[in-house]
């Protein structure tokens, strides 16, 4: 009777602070909240679920709270009002036991008076009757203790069940109590986590490297070269290459002409602007895709200075923006008709990220693709959506769908040139 008192008074004290609810409580909850097995999030999809899920799990937290308190003030308002079936039970089997009480004391005093009585007896017949009356005196008092005892069991008994209930819409309320708080944690930490993957993610073994790339053009003529990227990381990446040829100054832009192949024909590129080329899904760790390009100057282009840029932007299943080193090749254009002998390949220096704009959202069109092969050389080749092919080197058990991406815009600036690079967040 003690405990349950005890207990239903820290109940009724935390109504007036509800943070402070009834440690206690959970010791004696008849339920306890289901143990959850959480799995880690193995995918960016995943983690926008489990941060999602985590947002919706703390918004119910929050109302379980705010309704689980409404309902324990409720439940201890109505089991304060003398009305209520269980309070009423206990106020009546109270009064039963005090009048039991009134009863024993009287047979008690009875019982001390027949002895009375019987001492101070002259004569054998005052004293067998004052020993009658002692003997009813004494069976009366052991009748009203025995009614006392049953009355005062069935007190204790309906008091009981009322503090258990109290105890009870306290226990209820305990459970939930500090679920907010816990939600709260688990949703901070999955808002982190979703928020890290977002990041982008530098790596260096996602290369793009050109190939036979001149650091010197004669002015109307056309030079072939290639880019090749190489997944040298640990995971398998959806890669966008980066391709942006640029004439300097940006007037002579006219006399330039950039295109790629896709195996069976030439796409022209937007020159001196950012563009994704040949897109590769599904890259495996030590794959190579290789892509043949050309750049055609005007005869009349004037003597002037160009450079090109090629990168990899890529995402996994876990990071949606992922960003290899970005590689500058320099050239020089020739006056038409020169003779310049042999000509060394331009060399590739790195551009420094901190030199970079923040990428800006940009549209992006992907074709279909299959992914039947289609070489006739042994080599294997991608078929995108309009029949065309990309021949593709590395592991030939996974070849990569190929599409054209268009990108965002270049902001160019006087002696140097940045790529916006587009975060492939933007369009998981």
């Amino acid at each position: 009777m003690k405990l349950r008192r005890a207990l239903a008074t820290a109940a009724a004290v935390a109504l007036a602070s509800p943070v402070m609810l009834l440690s206690a409580t959970s010791a004696f909850a008849d339920t306890e909240p289901a143990t959850q097995t959480v799995n880690q999030p193995k995918t960016y999809a995943e983690l926008e679920k489990a941060a999602a899920d985590a947002e919706k799990a703390y918004e119910d937290a929050v109302a379980a709270k705010a309704a689980g308190l409404e309902k324990l003030k409720a439940t201890m308002a109505a089991l304060a009002l003398d009305t209520h079936p269980l309070k009423a039970t206990a106020l009546a089997k109270d009064a039963v036991a005090k009048a039991a009480a009134v009863d024993k004391t009287v047979a008690d005093k009875a019982v001390i008076d027949a002895e009375a009585e019987l001492e101070a007896a002259q004569d054998d017949a005052a004293k067998a009757k004052a020993q009658e009356a002692l003997t009813t005196a004494r069976a009366n008092a052991e009748k009203a203790s025995a009614a006392k005892a049953q009355a005062d069991a069935e007190k204790e008994a309906a008091w009981d069940a009322w503090n258990d209930a109290r105890i009870k819409a306290a226990q209820e309320y305990g459970l939930v109590q500090n679920a907010p708080e816990e939600a709260l944690k688990i949703k901070e930490a999955a808002g982190k986590a979703l928020a890290a993957a977002k990041e982008c993610v530098r790596v260096s073994g996602l290369t793009v490297l050109a190939d036979g790339l001149p650091s010197e053009i004669v002015a109307g003529t056309t030079v072939d070269f290639s880019f090749t990227v190489t997944n040298g990381t640990d995971r398998t990446l959806d890669v966008d290459p980066l391709a942006v040829v640029v004439l300097n100054p940006v007037k002579n832009m006219d006399f330039l002409k950039v295109e790629w192949s896709n195996g069976s024909d030439w796409q022209e590129l937007d020159a001196g602007r950012n563009n994704y080329v040949a897109t590769v899904d599904a890259m495996k760790p030590g794959d190579r895709s290789a892509v043949k390009m050309r750049l055609t100057l005007d005869e009349a282009a004037p003597s002037a200075k160009g450079f090109a840029l090629f990168a990899g932007d890529a995402s996994s299943a876990y990071n949606p923006c992922i960003h290899g080193p970005m590689k500058r090749y320099d050239y020089e254009v020739l006056p038409a008709g020169s003779e310049p002998g042999e000509i060394d390949d331009a060399k590739p220096g790195t551009v420094d990220d901190k030199d970079r704009p923040t990428p800006k959202p940009s549209p992006s069109v992907q074709g279909g693709t299959s992914t039947e092969s289609v070489g006739t050389s042994g080599t294997p080749e991608t078929t995108t959506a309009n029949g065309s092919a990309l021949a593709r080197t590395g592991s030939p058990s996974v070849l990569p769908r190929l599409a054209l991406v268009s990108g965002a815009a270049v902001a160019l600036g006087a002696g140097s040139v940045f790529a916006i690079r587009r975060r492939k967040a933007d369009n998981s």
